[in-house]
């Protein structure tokens, strides 16, 4: 009886072991549009793609490249999360930066309810790069596991 249940015992350690984990990106853009003109959002994609079915190996040989449509990368199911400007019509506004990291902490919140362990946070800036840019987003990637 005790090899028995030692036997399942090593028997489910394995298959848990054997799992794939599994990764998803939630993204964050902020705008930091001057007069709060921008648009800013939470993105979270409820869509799966291969991305072998988009790349192609390149050799001396072979140099044939991937030739997949561009409109069968692209997902339109996905949720998306309203957030503030940084900026309104008087300038830098803090209080709507306090509401986007509330809005945000509730996102990882969920999602580490969910089974979801963040591993991983990166973000970048393409700022105003002077008077005639008015363009400009402040984005955060967000890579979580299970």
């Amino acid at each position: 009886m005790k090899k028995t249940l030692y036997t399942l015992f090593i028997t489910f350690l394995a298959v848990i072991a054997a799992q794939a984990q599994e990764f998803k990106i939630i993204t964050t853009v902020e705008s930091i549009v001057p007069s709060g003109l921008g648009r800013s959002r939470i993105i979270d994609g409820n869509a799966d793609r291969d991305y072998k079915e988009f790349a192609s190996v390149q050799t001396e040989e072979d140099n044939t490249r991937n030739k997949a449509d561009r409109s069968d990368i692209r997902v339109k199911d996905f949720e998306e999360t309203k957030l503030l400007n940084f900026y309104n019509i008087a300038g830098i506004r803090f209080q709507n930066i306090a509401a986007n990291d509330a809005l945000i902490s509730s996102k990882l919140t969920a999602m580490a309810a969910e089974g979801w362990e963040l591993v991983f946070v990166t973000s970048g800036v393409e700022a105003n790069a002077g008077d005639k840019d008015g363009q400009g987003i402040f984005i955060t990637r967000f890579v979580f596991k299970r």
